[in-house]
């Protein structure tokens, strides 16, 4: 393959380089243009010719490959490729690769930033303090959040897959139990992880972190019967998918005190609406799903995405989903 004649587009490349990386590496693969974003309406213009796509969340639909005779490849700038056609891939003979495990860590490292949060609110008093309360206060500390010590509690991880084991070690390590809903038998469990079902998981976890794929089974999750099975202390934490959870039923539990709180950072609808229920819902806090997004996590994306594609131009395609 003459990569100097292989024309490169990347569709919407401000998320996983807002500036702070470099496209070098993919510019020396062929004739690269990189878009910050692309609406459905400029797709077909932008990319006409193209031999390779790169994505992250601009759709790529049976239609557009229909109308995009020279597409030969599309690079998917993230582990989850349901932005893709992947049955009008395979029947056209596209390769679609994804960046499988490149924000494991990263993730993780969210999921207890959430969790911190929630039981320590070290933000909320710090903000207290620029305002002058803990010099104006009679005592030597103050607290009006509940604060509550991990060491103990027990860790309800639904699936364990790269990112779900992550977390559970670093719950191991916070000395909480790790219960475990997962498709993988007791004897391939590290120690310390017990597999329980998922009422059972739901019914007893003081914590529960979502980390399975969206599927058909496991689109709204979270619902009200599930939500009533939960302690009322319990906590929540989502860096999964957003439709892992329905977000009213969420909503509706936290506003009437029936879960102690819930830390997000996937919604349903991304960006969402100003009107979605959780955006004002008791005790939610929700960051805008950037758990993937460290320094360090892009740089393995853009390093992974380069490497797919020199693997491609070597006919020895490598994390090709639509096989």
């Amino acid at each position: 393959m003459n990569k100097k004649n292989m024309t490169i587009c990347v569709l919407d490349g401000l998320a996983a380089n807002p500036g702070d990386l470099s496209w070098e590496s993919l510019q020396q693969l062929g004739e690269c243009v990189v878009y910050d974003r692309t609406t459905p309406d400029e797709l077909l213009q932008r990319v006409a010719g193209a031999e390779v796509l790169l994505t992250n969340k601009t759709v790529i639909t049976a239609s557009d490959m229909g109308n995009l005779p020279s597409l030969k490849y599309i690079g998917v700038l993230a582990t989850g490729y349901n932005v893709v056609d992947i049955d009008a891939a395979r029947q056209r003979g596209i390769i679609v690769t994804n960046i499988p495990a490149y924000s494991t860590n990263s993730v993780a490292q969210m999921v207890f930033a959430h969790l911190l949060h929630i039981t320590q609110r070290v933000g909320h008093y710090a903000e207290e303090n620029t305002r002058g309360r803990w010099s104006s206060c009679s005592d030597f500390c103050y607290w009006d959040t509940p604060l509550m010590e991990l060491a103990g509690k027990r860790m309800g991880i639904v699936g364990l897959g790269n990112t779900g084991m992550a977390t559970a070690r670093i719950a191991l390590a916070f000395g909480m139990e790790v219960a475990a809903y997962t498709s993988k038998q007791a004897e391939e469990l590290p120690q310390g992880f017990t597999p329980c079902s998922m009422d059972e998981l739901f019914a007893t976890a003081d914590v529960v972190s979502l980390h399975c794929p969206l599927t058909a089974d496991t689109h709204h999750l979270v619902n009200a019967a599930r939500l009533r099975t939960m302690k009322p202390t319990a906590i929540l934490i989502n860096t999964g998918r957003g439709p892992l959870v329905n977000e009213q039923d969420l909503a509706d539990a936290l506003n009437q005190g029936r879960l102690m709180a819930a830390g997000l950072d996937v919604l349903s609808q991304e960006p969402p609406q100003a009107d979605n229920p959780l955006l004002t819902a008791r005790n939610c806090f929700i960051t805008p799903h950037i758990a993937w997004a460290t320094v360090e996590a892009r740089t393995r994306l853009m390093e992974v995405a380069v490497e797919n594609l020199r693997q491609y131009i070597a006919g020895t395609p490598v994390n090709n989903v639509a096989q």
